[in-house]
């Protein structure tokens, strides 16, 4: 048995009662005393032989079916490749509700499906097992994915989100497909049919696989943010490569790491690729001078203007995110010099300290203060009273939008289900040169999101990029519509510096971590950076398997550790 117990990852043996020996399996959850209470816990395997000498407690519930034996293993192994605990996987792959059994299995329904060259994408991408990574075009119809595997047989859907693993759910029995869409269905899975849900679906039970589809496979919303931070394309493709079956990675702009995991490579054709994105222009704003410009050019300003139903972007939120003195031009910061200062109701306040002062420069004790970088709460101010007409404001937090506004907002506003022709990004710059490995792959996902939004440029819409690096190699591909062109420099520069999929990080944080992570000092194939300012350690190994067996043999320091495997953002 395996508790429920958070900080825990030890098994005990339970004798189970002879009257529940038919409803228990391996992945059963039961309830067992331990330490004095009772607690949840799954069964790892029956009929394992006890330590001699040792009096066995018994089960006191059988509570429900839980994740079946393959999954247990899946679990394991993902566990150790993202270096956590097997016990907090198991909570992902069990049902939502206890169930007390399985449903009966229907029978299989499979339709032969042509593979030779005439044959559609779909069908081609899934004729054999191995792993298939498909760029598409941002507008292509996931439908269409989703079928080709329901026509194979038990099949599992990876949607990055909750609202397309519906509407792929709705979409694929109304064709006529059982559909059980998780993580309500959960326990239906193994009836047959096709299982669809968000990240947590990787785990679900299903029929024996024919196939494995990830969509939107670059997607961060893939990835766990808790230990541990196992990414739901890579367990898929384990999953899928256990079962023999075929595994479909489908985005419109591949991710270096499901490329390198893949056997092969597909891509729609140019003609449709180019169609399925809109027209991008680029608004070059080197001749603009720093600090004495606004953030909207005019052209910009015009466009937002006059466009009928337009979305300017900002991924920044409130009302500065950067001051500077007009006299003397110094930042505005803190008395030591450390810390930039925001203003907050008519004062200078540094949100890393707390120190606080009017608003006057601490170098020339000026009083004019300049804004480099506005918010959004303050770029929405500006911008309605630049073009007079209404602007609405939508974040993660404040997703309100008035009909007939402008809608200005952070990348929030590229997954509202709002009607746009025209997409602008006022500072794209910030995501091009963000101090993160992946910083190119997150920039061309903003774009791809805004093209999906938009549609294809057979509707004229428009994508605009105001920017000071118009040669950066994400919007050169964008320009382009092929994010294709990424790949190779990317690819080279990671190489370079020991990144994904050249290498294998971990992010390792908390109180404990200088004693966890100090038995690695001697070992020569892990390198070791840090610490940074904010007490977290970077660990890189030459691969997944060595970073994760190296992290499982380390003995956990009393004090809190938090390790983050393969971290979207470091």
């Amino acid at each position: 048995m395996l508790p429920d117990v958070s900080g825990l990852d030890k098994e005990f043996d339970y004798v189970v009662p002879a009257r529940w020996a038919d409803l228990v399996d391996p992945g059963s959850i039961v309830r067992v005393d331990l330490h004095g209470r009772r607690v949840a816990a799954w069964v790892i395997a029956v009929d394992v032989e006890p330590p001699v000498g040792v009096r066995l407690r018994q089960v006191t519930k059988v509570s429900s079916v839980g994740p079946p034996g393959d999954i247990i293993d899946l679990a394991r192994w993902t566990a150790r490749r993202w270096s956590g605990r097997t016990s907090a996987v198991l909570r992902t792959a069990s049902p939502p509700r206890h169930a007390p059994s399985w449903p009966p299995a229907r029978p299989a329904r499979r339709t032969a499906t042509a593979v030779d060259g005439s044959a559609d994408l779909p069908d081609r991408a899934l004729a054999e097992p191995g792993t298939t990574a498909i760029r598409v075009a941002p507008t292509d119809d996931p439908l269409r994915w989703a079928a080709a595997a329901a026509r194979l047989g038990d099949a599992l859907v990876i949607a990055p989100n909750v609202g397309r693993a519906r509407w792929l759910a709705g979409r694929l029995g109304r064709e006529g497909h059982r559909v059980h869409l998780q993580p309500g269905a959960w326990v239906g899975g193994p009836s047959g049919g096709v299982v669809v849900g968000t990240r947590s679906a990787v785990f679900a039970p299903t029929g024996p696989l024919r196939a494995v589809v990830v969509l939107d496979e670059h997607d961060e919303a893939l990835q766990e943010e808790r230990n541990p931070t196992w990414h739901a394309r890579d367990v898929a493709i384990e999953r899928a490569r256990r079962a023999g079956a075929p595994c479909a990675l489908v985005s419109p702009a591949p991710s270096l790491a499901g490329l390198a995991a893949a056997d092969r490579v597909l891509a729609v054709p140019r003609t449709d690729e180019r169609a399925g994105w809109p027209a991008v222009d680029l608004v070059d704003r080197r001749s603009d001078e720093p600090g004495r410009t606004g953030l909207f050019s005019d052209r910009v300003a015009e466009l937002l203007r006059t466009a009928e139903h337009p979305v300017a972007v900002l991924n920044r939120k409130g009302r500065a995110a950067m001051l500077a003195c007009a006299s003397c031009g110094e930042l505005v910061r803190t008395e030591d010099g450390a810390h930039l200062m925001v203003e907050r109701e008519g004062r200078l306040v540094a949100p890393a300290t707390g120190e606080t002062r009017p608003l006057i420069c601490a170098v020339c004790t000026g009083t004019s203060l300049k804004r480099l970088r506005l918010g959004v709460t303050r770029a929405a101010e500006e911008l309605t009273a630049l073009i007079g007409r209404p602007v609405a404001e939508l974040s993660s937090d404040r997703p309100e939008i008035r009909p007939g506004s402008v809608v200005l907002g952070t990348e929030a506003a590229l997954h509202a289900d709002i009607e746009a022709d025209v997409v602008v990004f006022l500072d794209i710059d910030q995501e091009l040169l963000a101090p993160r490995y992946r910083a190119a792959e997150q920039a061309m996902t903003l774009l791809v999101r805004a093209a999906r939004l938009v549609g294809g440029r057979r509707h004229g819409t428009r994508l605009v990029v105001q920017t000071r690096t118009p040669d950066h190699r994400v919007l050169q591909a964008a320009l382009a519509a092929d994010p294709g062109r990424l790949v190779d420099e990317e690819r080279a520069l990671r190489a370079g510096l020991g990144f994904p999929p050249a290498g294998a990080i971990a992010e390792v944080g908390g109180a404990g971590a200088a004693e966890f992570l100090a038995p690695l000092g001697g070992r020569g194939e892990l390198v070791v950076l840090g610490p940074r300012a904010d007490g977290r350690y970077l660990v890189r190994a030459a691969d997944p398997a060595a970073l994760g067996d190296a992290l499982a043999d380390l003995p956990r320091p009393k004090e809190r550790v938090r390790v983050a495997v393969d971290p979207p953002r470091a």
